[in-house]
C-alpha cells in the first residue's frame, strides 16, 4: 500500500500528517511564561524497587517539567503542592498506603513555604522530594453489592481477591467493570454510590466495600440529530439503526457509532443519552455530529527496484447530495524510471458510491476506468465499467455482487488480440484484524468469483480466487508476531490464449513473490511469460518490534502460476527470502524490504527492494 496524504485548506501551521508532525513538535509556539523561575529537582526513594522509583519519577511534574519553568514562586509552589498529591496517588497505585512524601524548596518544607511570603533568592531553587513508600498492603475483607440489580459478590470475579496486592488501580478497574456490567444489562445511569476503603496499619491489610446504584432500567426512545449542515437528519437516523423500544445496550450504541463513522462524512460523533422517563423507562438518544470538509485531495507514492516508482492522486467529493454519497476521480502512473513515457503504466477512474440504497446495510457503487498495463509479459490497454450492490452482513463479513463490461486490446506472445468480456462478479470479505495496517491478531479472508463471456471471441470462462491471511502474537506486548498468507486461484477457460493477458495469473513482485521481477513467474511461450489459468502463493513473516518506533521482519515467499486450471505441483514453487525494516508512525508502519530469489529465471534480478506504507499483508 502506498502512503496517502489528505490535504484540506487550513491556516498555516507546522506540517502535520494525521496528527503526526515529522518536522516539528506539538510545542512549536509555546506561550511566554511571565516571571519564570528556574529550579532543579532531586527525588529520593528510601526503599522499594526500580519499577516503583520509575513510576514516581514519571508521575512527578517537578521532575518531568523541569525544562518548563513555572510562573513565579507561586507557580512553583502550586506545582509542588500538586506533585505531593500525584506522588501519594502513585504510592496508592502500588498498594502502599502508609507512605509519606516530603517536599522541600531551598531547604524549606512545603507547608512552611506556603505560609511565608517568599523563597530565598538563590536560583535555580533546589527542590528535594523524599519518598518513604512504606509497606505493601494486601486486600482483606472485600464486599461488593448493588442496589436495584443483582451482581456477583465474589471478589475474585472483579479482580479483588483477598491476599492480592491492594493496588488502587485494581479497585478503580473493578469499579469500572461493575458499572460496565450494569450498563450492559440495561442500566445506563449505573454508578458507584458508595466506596469505603479502610487501611489497617497494624496488619497492612485493606478492607474494601463497594456499593453500586443500578438506577432505572431503560429502553431506547426517540432518536434525534443535531449538528448537521448538509446531511439529511433522516438519513443519519436510518444509518444509526438504533432499535427504538429495545432494552438499552452499550453494544448497540457502539455499533451505531461505527456505522456512522464508516460513512466517512463526520469528523466527530457523540451519542448523548437523555433522561429516563415514563413507566417503561424510555430514554431518548441525541446523535450530535460534526461534518467533515466535503472536498478532499490526496496523493501517494511507492517504489521498488523491480517496478520503479509509482505515484497516484485523487479528488473526492463527500456527501454529494446530503445522504453520504461519494464521488471520486483517481489517477495513477507506474513503472516510472523503468520504462519510456509511452510504455508507462497508468490508470484513471471515476467512481460513485451511495450508501443506504435498500436499508442501512446496503450500498450501490459504480465506476468507469481506463488502464494501460505494461509488465514484461504483455501490453494491455483496457476500459472497464462495473456496478455493484454491496451488503454488510455482520461486523466482520461483507459482500457484493454486480455486473462488469471489460474491453481490452492486448499484445503478448500470442499476438495482438481484442477481448470484450461481460461478467457477473461477486466477492465476500471477512476481516476481524485488530489493525488493518499493522495487524497482530485476527483473520483476513476474501473470495472472488466471476462467470464471464467474451462476446468478440465467443468464449465462456470463469474466474475464481481466494486469499486468507492470519496473525498470531507470541507475547502479551505483541512485539513478536507470526503472520501467514495463502492465495490460490483458477480460471476455467478453453485455453490460456482465450483469456485476456491482464486477467491471467502471473506471479512475482512486491505483492506476490518478493525478489522476483514484477509479473515474471508463470508459464512461458518461446521464453516469454504468458501467464496461466491457476495460481498458488504462500507467504510467512516473523515480525519483531525492537523499540516503540523500529521493527524488523524476516520473510519467505513462495508461489507459481500454471498453465492448467488446477496447479501442477510437479513444476515446483518459486521461492524468495528476505528481511525488512519497519518504522512505526501514527498512520501505519513505513516498510522497507529486501528480497533474494532462490531460483531466478529470465529477467529476474539478483535481489529486489520494496518501499511502501503498511505491512506487506
Amino acid at each position: 500500500m502506498c502512503a496517502a496524504l489528505t490535504m484540506v485548506p487550513q491556516a498555516a501551521h507546522s506540517f502535520e500528517l494525521f496528527g503526526w508532525k515529522p518536522f516539528g513538535s506539538s510545542n512549536d509556539n509555546p506561550e511566554a511564561v511571565p516571571d519564570p523561575i528556574s529550579y532543579k529537582t532531586e527525588l529520593t526513594v528510601t526503599s522499594g524497587n526500580e519499577h516503583l522509583t520509575a513510576g514516581l519519577e514519571t508521575a512527578s511534574l517537578l521532575v518531568q517539567q523541569q525544562d518548563r519553568m513555572p510562573s513565579g514562586e507561586a507557580g512553583l509552589l502550586a506545582r509542588a503542592l500538586s506533585d505531593r498529591e500525584r506522588l501519594v496517588a502513585q504510592l496508592y497505585s502500588a498498594g502502599r498506603y502508609g507512605g509519606t512524601v516530603d517536599i522541600t524548596l531551598a531547604g524549606i518544607p512545603l507547608e512552611t513555604a506556603l505560609d511565608q511570603s517568599s523563597l530565598p533568592p538563590a536560583r535555580p531553587v533546589d527542590v528535594v522530594i523524599l519518598v518513604n513508600p512504606g509497606p505493601v498492603f494486601t486486600l482483606g475483607d472485600v464486599s461488593i453489592s448493588a442496589r436495584g440489580a443483582e451482581l456477583s459478590s465474589d471478589p475474585a470475579f472483579w479482580g479483588l481477591s483477598p491476599g492480592d496486592v491492594a493496588a488502587s488501580d485494581h479497585i478503580l478497574t473493578a469499579e469500572g467493570r461493575i458499572v460496565s456490567v450494569l450498563r450492559g444489562r440495561g442500566y445506563p445511569k449505573a454508578k458507584i454510590a458508595e466506596r469505603r476503603i479502610t487501611a489497617d496499619h497494624s496488619t497492612n491489610r485493606l478492607a474494601v466495600t463497594l456499593i453500586a446504584d443500578a438506577g432505572p432500567k431503560a429502553h431506547f426512545g426517540a432518536v434525534s440529530v443535531s449538528g448537521t449542515k448538509v446531511t439529511d437528519p433522516a438519513f443519519v437516523i436510518q444509518q444509526a439503526m438504533l432499535p427504538q423500544g429495545a432494552v438499552y445496550s452499550p453494544e448497540d450504541l457502539a455499533r451505531t457509532r461505527k456505522r456512522l463513522n464508516d460513512l466517512g462524512i463526520f469528523s466527530s460523533i457523540r451519542l448523548i443519552e437523555g433522561e429516563i422517563t415514563g413507566p417503561d423507562g424510555t430514554m431518548p438518544i441525541t446523535i450530535e455530529v460534526t461534518e467533515r470538509k466535503r472536498h478532499v485531495i490526496g496523493a501517494g507514492a511507492s517504489w521498488s527496484s523491480t517496478e520503479g516508482f509509482g505515484v497516484e492522486s485523487y479528488w473526492r467529493r463527500r456527501n454529494l447530495f446530503g445522504r453520504g454519497e461519494l464521488l471520486s476521480i483517481e489517477g495513477s502512473v507506474g513503472r516510472l524510471g523503468n520504462e519510456s513515457l509511452e510504455n508507462l503504466e497508468y490508470s484513471t477512474r471515476i467512481a460513485f458510491e451511495k450508501p443506504g440504497v435498500f436499508g442501512p446495510l446496503t450500498s450501490f457503487s459504480t465506476s468507469l476506468g481506463a488502464k494501460q498495463e505494461n509488465p514484461d509479459a504483455y501490453l494491455s490497454r483496457s476500459i472497464t465499467y462495473d456496478a455493484y450492490l454491496n451488503r454488510q452482513f455482520s461486523e466482520h463479513l461483507k459482500g457484493r455482487a454486480g455486473g462488469e463490461v471489460f474491453f481490452a486490446n492486448e499484445e503478448d506472445a500470442f499476438g495482438d488480440n481484442d477481448y470484450l468480456l461481460v461478467g457477473l462478479p461477486g466477492d465476500l470479505t471477512f476481516d476481524n484484524r485488530d489493525n488493518p495496517l499493522n495487524p497482530s491478531k485476527g483473520i483476513f479472508a476474501a473470495l472472488f468469483a466471476e462467470p464471464a463471456y467474451d462476446t468478440l471471441n465467443s468464449n465462456a470462462m470463469g474466474f475464481l480466487k481466494g486469499t486468507v491471511s492470519s496473525y498470531y502474537a507470541l507475547d502479551k506486548a505483541k512485539r513478536f508476531i507470526l503472520a501467514g498468507k495463502v492465495s490460490a486461484g483458477s480460471i476455467f477457460a478453453p485455453s490460456v490464449e482465450s483469456v485476456p493477458a491482464s486477467r491471467r495469473f502471473i506471479a512475482g513482485g512486491g505483492g506476490s513473490i518478493r525478489g522476483y521481477a514484477y509479473r515474471n513467474v508463470g508459464p512461458r511461450v518461446d521464453g516469454e511469460v504468458v501467464g496461466g489459468r491457476s495460481l498458488i502463493e504462500l507467504s510467512g513473516e516473523v515480525r519483531v518490534q525492537v523499540t516503540e518506533t523500529i521493527g524488523v521482519v524476516g520473510f519467505v515467499d513462495a508461489g507459481n502460476a500454471y498453465e492448467d486450471s488446477f496447479p501442477d505441483f510437479s513444476e515446483g514453487l518459486k521461492v524468495g527470502v528476505g528481511a525488512g525494516l519497519r518504522y512505526f508512525t501514527p498512520i501505519g508502519p513505513l516498510r522497507i524490504d529486501a528480497a533474494v530469489p532462490l531460483d531466478p529465471g529470465k529477467d529476474d534480478p539478483d535481489f529486489a527492494l520494496y518501499v511502501g506504507l503498511s505491512q506487506a499483508f
